[in-house]
């Protein structure tokens, strides 16, 4: 069966409307997304565990309300992928690992419960890099995850399965998780749209719900898909004591931004940023220009040991839970975990605790400038995007002739983990030469997630949004 392209990249809010409207079945939906997912598999390999069968009978019970003209969810009827790292009672999930490969979840999470409550379908998991632990996406159990753009490089990671997915026309949305970057640097190379919602707005499972680095959220084709997952995702949930009350629903719709004060920085005060990442970022700036904003440089004062100090946070916490793994299981562990959780295992405690206080140093540059601007605006990854195969754990990476960190160098997302309580958005502000796009981040107020969406869909509308004519697709 040949997929119907059109209703592969058709925006999840458009087709809600012809669902109810009935003009459109969600079987004839699901069946065009596992159409175009079954070919373009091995170019993209962005699925691990695929449930097709299940999902085209659970599309059929979707039409059938629909068609009654019953109660229907949120999502009724929506095809939705899943990263490979949450859990679904009975299912697999391997996060990626030859450890995990034959284990099945007993319990469901959170995020997921929520978003198969609210009608979606779970037609298939997306790939991540072994523990969701790299800002690319392959592993030895899994293989090579490739961008739809040009597969010689990455669709960026964790979430870089969700990210070449959405981008392909393989799903109408997808979830992900940011512990370092991981929405928003595969929004930005997969050009996508990616959410990473203040701490706390959106439930997880533990330990990681406590991390305040580590954020769950939407990632779609559109500000008003990410929206509507968002408003299914967040809320407060009686296991996580760290997710917040009360739940708040974001509006689709929002004023102008004229008269808008926006702050931006190109390279955070430390970030070698490449020419074309350069060239694009400055482009959207003047698209926000002519919307009536006034948009002006601001210089930060930050320096490049709080980006170390970053990593270092994420080797005590992250690395340290996977240090765990090394004596039984060292071996079959891809080299990039293998070397984050040795790093883990040698990481003190006074540097976690640095860690804290270049936290509280830059936020006390950035909140009081957002008192001033209404958001902050920089590039997402500093370099369009990295190598299929790159191994953080051998390989280097420059920009610019310049030798850069091989993890955390490159994308300009760590910062805003760091400062977890700011939303941030990620959306598309152009392609490199070699046809890899390129993405800015909205950075907001805390806890001021309307902003960063505000100014996301006045930006989107601005340039006529993404994916919806064949010109705007990859050529798979």
């Amino acid at each position: 069966m040949k997929a119907d392209l059109d209703l592969c990249y058709m925006p999840a809010a458009e087709a809600l409307k012809l669902f109810r409207k009935k003009k459109l079945s969600p079987v004839e939906l699901m069946q065009a997304v596992i159409a175009r997912a079954e070919s373009v598999k091995d170019k993209v390999n962005a699925f691990t565990y695929t449930h097709f069968d299940e999902a085209l009978d659970l599309a059929r019970k979707a039409e059938k309300k629909y068609a009654r003209g019953g109660k229907t969810g949120p999502l009724e009827g929506l095809p939705v992928a899943i990263k490979d790292e949450s859990y679904i009672a009975g299912k697999p999930t391997s996060n990626a690992s030859l450890i995990l490969k034959d284990f099945v979840a007993e319990k469901t999470s959170p995020n997921n419960r929520r978003i198969m409550a609210a009608g979606g379908i779970v037609h298939a998991r997306t790939a991540t890099p072994e523990f969701s632990c790299a800002g690319y996406t392959w592993s030895r159990l899994w293989g090579v995850t490739r961008n739809p753009w040009n597969t010689d490089f990455t669709p960026g990671g964790s979430s870089g399965g969700s990210g070449a997915a959405l981008a392909a026309g393989m799903t109408t949305i997808a979830t992900g998780s940011d512990i370092g970057g991981s929405i928003r640097i595969p929004a930005s190379a997969s050009g996508v749209v990616g959410f990473k919602p203040p701490y706390g707005r959106n439930p997880d499972d533990p330990p990681f719900n406590l991390d305040f680095y580590c954020h769950t959220g939407p990632m779609a084709r559109s500000v008003e898909d990410a929206i509507l997952l968002q408003n299914v995702m967040c809320g407060p949930d009686p296991h996580d004591i760290a997710s917040l009350r009360p739940k708040i629903t974001l509006p689709a719709k929002y004023k102008p931004i004229d008269k808008w004060r926006i702050a931006w920085s190109m390279d955070l005060g430390f970030f070698e940023v490449d020419a074309e990442v350069q060239k694009n970022t400055k482009k959207a700036l003047d698209v926000f220009r002519s919307l009536g904003a006034k948009v002006e440089e601001v210089d930060l004062g930050w320096k490049y040991e709080m980006l170390e100090y970053g990593m270092k946070y994420l080797e005590h916490l992250f690395g340290a839970s996977l240090s765990k793994l090394l004596d039984d299981h060292g071996d079959d562990l891809c080299t990039y975990t293998r070397k984050f959780a040795t790093d883990g295992r040698a990481s003190k405690a006074v540097d976690f605790v640095t860690s804290l206080e270049m936290a509280a140093a830059m936020y006390d540059t950035l909140g009081p400038l957002l008192e001033d601007y209404d958001v902050l605006i920089c590039p997402t990854n500093a370099l369009p995007a990295v190598p299929a195969n790159h191994d953080q754990s051998r390989d280097r990476v420059t920009v610019n002739g310049k030798e850069v960190h091989p993890s955390l160098g490159w994308v300009m997302t760590t910062p805003f983990n760091m400062l977890s309580r700011c939303p941030v958005i990620s959306v598309p502000s152009g392609f490199a030469k070699n046809g890899v796009p390129t993405g800015i981040q909205i950075v907001g107020r805390t806890y001021c997630d309307a902003d960063v969406m505000r100014a996301a869909m006045a930006y989107e509308n601005a340039v006529g949004g993404w994916y919806g004519s064949k010109n705007g697709r990859p050529k798979l």
